[in-house]
C-alpha cells in the first residue's frame, strides 16, 4: 500500500469511487476510525470510533481530536516537536506521529474513563489538510465488551427490519385500500430500513409515474415521471434486483460550469458509473433502489435512501427483494383499482361536459374554451389554442403562459394527424421527443400532451392542444381516450344544434300549417292555449281543435303526440286533418279514434303514439260524447252546482297496438256548464321540491278561477302552474275550455 495516497486503483475504481469505498470500509473495519483536517476538528468518524469513546458519531464530529488523549497520553517515544511538525510555537502539540508510525497511547473517553490503545495516524490525499486515525483498544476485556455490543446492535438492527417487514405483509394482507399501499406502507418502509424517505413508482405505458412518497419528502423535489431508457429504471430493470446507488460529487470542472444536466451513480455492488439526468435523481446521497416484478414485467421502482452517503448492506437490500416481491399482487390489484378510479372521475367530468355542451346548443367559443379549461384542470394541463387560416394553410397558437403571443406553427395539420383522424377527429399524442414537442420546447416549458382536432363546426376548424411541461408525465391511455370522448361530444353538440335548429324550422313550418286556430260555433264560448317547456319554444306534438260541423253539432279534439321536433310535428298534422276528416263523415268518437290508430300503425316507422280526447257536441241534444284515448280525464263544472265532475270513461293510446279497443261515453249538458281539456304537461308539472301539481290541484285552480272571466280563464291557470314550477316546466302545456252558452232545439245556426 502507497503512503502517499493510501489506496491502490483497480479496474474501474478511480477517483470518483472511492468516496463510496470509504464509506463502506468504515462500516466493515472493527477498528475506530477518524478523520480529522489540520486544526485537529474531527470530520467524519465510524461507529467503532463512537463504541470505543462511549458516544454517539454526533458526538465526536466537531470536536478536537486531541481534545481525547490527555497529555501524558504517551506511552512510547514522545510525538515529533512542534518544529518536526512546522506548527507555530504557540500551537498545541499532536499526541501522536502523523506519518503513519505506531503508537501506545492512553485514550480518555468523554466520561473521564481511561482506555489504552494502539493508534496510528496518516495524512491522506485530500483537499485541503486532511488525517485519517485508525485505533485499536489494548483492553481485551474492553475490546470483548465492544464486540458484544456491535453483535448486540446487529442483532437488534436485523430484529427491526424483520419487525417491519412483517407489519408491512400483515397491513396489506387482502387490503381493499389503496391509500394503504401507497402511505402506510411507505411510511413502515422509511421507519423499517431509519430511511430518509421512500417514493414508489408505477409503470405505464411510456415510463413510470410517481405514485406516492413519505412525508418527510413533502419539501424535495421528487420527479415526478421516469421515461423508459432515460433514467435509474432502465439499469435497476437490467439487472433484475435491488441496487445499492450512491451519488457521486461532482468534479471541480463540473461544478465551475455552473447546473449540471447530468449526475453520476454509483452502482456499490458493480462498482459501474452510470450518467443519469440530473432532473430525474430522487433527493438522496445513497439509496436502495428495488424492482418489483409481475408477470415477467417491472411494473413499479421503490426507492428508499438516506440524504447523506451511508453505507448499505447487502442483506438490506435482499430484505427488500423480499418485500418487493410479496407486494406485487397487492401493488398490482392496487394499479388496477386506481386507473378504473381514474376512468370513472373521467367518465363523470364527460358526461357533465356533455350535459353542458347539448344545453348550450350550438357552443358559442367562450362555451367552447370553458369545456377544454375544464378538460386540462382534469388532466393537470394547460390549454392552447390554434387558430387556423384555411386559405394561406397557416396555424397560428396561443401557447400557455404567453398570452397575446399567437405564433405560427410550421407543421402541416394534415400531416401530423395522419393516422389518427376517426370519425373527424383527431387525438395526436405529443411525446417527448417528437417533432411537435421538439419544436414546443423550444418556445415552452409545456412540451409534452396531445393535439386534438375536432374539424370544421359551425363554419370553423376547432383545434387545440392539452399540454404538460417537459418535465412531467405524457397523458396515459385513459386521458387520451377521454380527449377522444369530448372531442365526439363536441361535434355531436354541434351537429345535434344545427339538427336541431332545422328540425325547428321544419315543424314551425308545419305547425303554422296546423295553426291551433278554434272554429267559431254559435253557443259555444272556446279558448285554447299552448306554452312550449323550452326557452326556444321548440315545436312539440300538443295540439287542440274546434271544429263546426252541420246540425249544431261540433267535433272539440285535444291531443299529445310523443317526442318533439319534426316527427312529433308531422304525426300531429296528419292526426288533426284524420280526425276532421273522421269529424265530417260523421263518425262516433270512438270509431274514429279506431280508425286513426290504424292509420297510425302504418304512419310512422318511429315508435309514435298519441293520446286523444275526442268529443262530438251536440246542441240540440244537449250533450257531449267522448272517447278518451290514454288521455288525462277532462273537467265538467256545472253551472248549478259549481261542482266539477271527472269525464272517467277511458280508454287506451292511439298508434301503440293495433289490436286496441276504445268506448264512449256520454254525459249531459247543461247552460253554463264548462269543460277544460288539458294534456298530461299540466298535472304532471313539478315544483322545486319534485312534487306534482296533480289532479287535486288542477281541480281546485279550475274551481276558483272558472268563478271569473271566462275568456282569460286559461291565462289565469297557466300563471299559476308557473307561480307553482317557478317557471321551470319539464313538458309542453296544452289547454282548452269550452263554456256551453245554447242548449236545446232552437235554431242557432247550423255550420255548412
Amino acid at each position: 500500500m502507497s503512503q502517499s495516497t493510501g489506496i491502490k486503483r483497480v479496474e474501474r475504481m478511480g477517483e470518483k469511487g472511492i468516496p463510496g469505498t470509504l464509506a463502506t470500509l468504515l462500516s466493515l473495519t472493527t477498528d475506530a476510525v477518524v478523520g480529522f483536517d489540520g486544526a485537529g476538528r474531527v470530520l467524519l468518524a465510524n461507529r467503532e470510533a463512537a463504541l470505543l469513546l462511549s458516544c454517539t458519531v454526533e458526538d465526536l464530529l466537531g470536536q478536537d481530536v486531541r481534545d481525547f488523549f490527555p497529555a501524558d497520553a504517551s506511552t512510547t517515544t514522545a510525538a515529533p516537536s512542534a518544529d518536526l511538525l512546522g506548527l507555530g510555537a504557540d500551537e498545541r502539540p499532536w499526541p501522536f506521529p502523523l506519518d503513519g508510525t505506531a503508537a501506545a497511547l492512553t485514550l480518555r473517553t468523554p466520561g473521564g474513563e481511561l482506555v489504552p490503545v494502539g493508534v496510528r495516524c496518516d495524512r491522506v490525499s485530500a483537499p485541503g489538510e486532511t488525517y485519517l486515525l485508525v485505533a485499536e483498544s489494548l483492553d481485551a476485556e474492553r475490546t470483548a465488551e465492544r464486540e458484544n455490543t456491535r453483535l448486540v446492535d446487529e442483532l437488534s438492527q436485523a430484529n427491526r427490519r424483520l419487525s417491519g417487514t412483517l407489519r408491512i405483509v400483515l397491513d396489506t394482507l387482502d387490503s381493499q385500500d389503496v391509500g394503504v399501499l401507497f402511505s402506510r406502507v411507505l411510511e413502515e418502509l422509511k421507519d423499517t430500513m431509519e430511511a430518509s424517505g421512500t417514493i414508489i413508482y408505477l409503470a405505464e405505458k411510456d415510463g413510470f409515474r410517481l405514485r406516492g412518497h413519505t412525508t418527510s419528502l413533502d419539501d424535495q423535489r421528487v420527479p415526478q415521471f421516469m421515461a423508459f431508457g432515460d433514467s435509474i429504471e432502465s439499469f435497476v430493470t437490467r439487472a433484475g434486483h435491488a441496487l445499492r446507488l450512491r451519488l457521486v460529487a461532482p468534479e471541480g470542472r463540473e461544478l465551475r460550469q455552473g447546473r449540471m444536466a447530468r449526475r453520476e451513480v454509483l452502482d456499490e455492488e458493480t462498482r459501474e458509473l452510470h450518467r443519469v439526468n440530473a432532473q430525474l435523481l430522487p433527493p438522496f446521497g445513497s439509496f436502495l433502489c428495488v424492482p418489483v416484478w409481475f408477470g415477467g414485467h417491472v411494473i413499479s421502482i421503490i426507492e428508499v435512501g438516506w440524504r447523506e452517503d451511508r453505507h448499505m448492506r447487502k442483506e438490506d437490500a435482499r430484505l427488500l427483494d423480499a418485500v418487493a416481491q410479496y407486494l406485487s399482487v397487492e401493488l398490482m390489484a392496487a394499479f388496477s383499482s386506481m386507473r378504473a378510479e381514474r376512468a370513472a372521475s373521467l367518465d363523470r367530468l364527460g358526461s357533465d361536459l356533455s350535459e353542458r355542451l347539448i344545453e348550450a346548443g350550438t357552443p358559442t367559443h367562450e362555451q367552447f374554451s370553458d369545456t377544454f379549461e375544464r378538460i386540462c384542470d382534469e388532466l393537470d394541463a394547460h390549454l392552447a389554442v390554434i387558430e387556423l387560416n384555411e386559405y394561406q394553410r397557416t396555424c397560428l397558437v396561443s401557447l400557455p403562459g404567453r398570452e397575446g403571443d399567437a405564433i405560427e406553427m410550421p407543421f402541416d395539420l394534415d400531416e401530423l394527424e395522419e393516422g389518427y383522424m376517426e370519425d373527424g377527429v383527431a387525438v395526436v399524442p405529443v411525446t417527448s421527443g417528437s417533432d411537435l414537442s421538439s419544436w414546443l420546447s423550444g418556445r415552452s416549458v409545456y412540451s409534452l400532451g396531445a393535439l386534438v382536432d375536432m374539424g370544421t363546426l359551425a363554419g370553423s376548424r376547432r383545434c387545440v392542444m392539452v399540454l404538460r411541461s417537459g418535465v412531467d408525465e405524457p397523458l396515459e391511455d385513459v386521458d387520451l381516450t377521454f380527449l377522444h370522448r369530448m372531442a365526439d361530444e363536441v361535434r355531436a353538440a354541434v351537429a345535434g344544434a344545427e339538427a336541431r335548429s332545422q328540425d325547428t324550422h321544419i315543424s314551425q313550418a308545419l305547425q303554422n300549417g296546423m295553426r291551433n286556430e278554434l272554429q267559431r260555433v254559435d253557443g259555444i264560448t272556446a279558448h285554447g292555449l299552448y306554452s312550449s317547456a323550452t326557452a326556444a319554444a321548440f315545436v312539440g306534438g300538443d295540439f287542440y281543435d274546434l271544429i263546426r260541423l252541420p246540425d249544431r253539432k261540433a267535433c272539440v279534439i285535444l291531443g299529445d303526440v310523443s317526442g318533439k321536433g319534426v316527427e312529433a310535428a308531422s304525426v300531429s298534422a296528419a292526426v288533426k286533418t284524420a280526425l276532421g276528416a273522421y269529424a265530417w263523415e260523421g263518425l262516433a268518437p270512438a270509431h274514429m279514434v279506431r280508425a286513426l290508430n290504424d292509420f297510425l300503425m302504418g304512419f310512422s316507422r318511429l315508435e309514435t303514439f298519441a293520446t286523444l280526447f275526442v268529443g262530438i257536441v251536440d246542441l240540440a241534444d244537449s250533450s257531449l260524447t267522448y272517447c278518451s284515448a290514454g288521455h288525462p280525464p277532462a273537467l265538467l263544472r256545472r253551472a248549478s252546482t259549481l261542482e266539477v265532475e271527472m269525464l272517467d270513461v277511458q280508454s287506451g293510446v292511439v298508434g301503440a297496438f293495433r289490436e286496441m279497443a276504445y268506448h264512449d261515453g256520454v254525459i249531459g249538458l247543461m247552460p253554463g256548464d264548462m269543460l277544460l281539456l288539458y294534456t298530461d304537461g299540466v298535472t304532471e308539472a313539478r315544483n322545486p321540491a319534485g312534487d306534482f301539481f296533480g289532479d287535486d290541484g288542477l281541480r281546485e285552480a279550475f274551481m276558483r278561477e272558472a268563478a271569473g272571466d271566462v275568456d282569460g280563464l286559461l291565462d289565469r291557470l297557466l300563471q299559476t302552474i308557473d307561480s307553482y314550477t317557478e317557471r321551470h316546466l319539464d313538458d309542453d302545456v296544452a289547454m282548452m275550455s269550452l263554456r256551453f252558452d245554447d242548449l236545446g232545439d232552437e235554431d242557432g245556426g247550423e255550420g255548412e
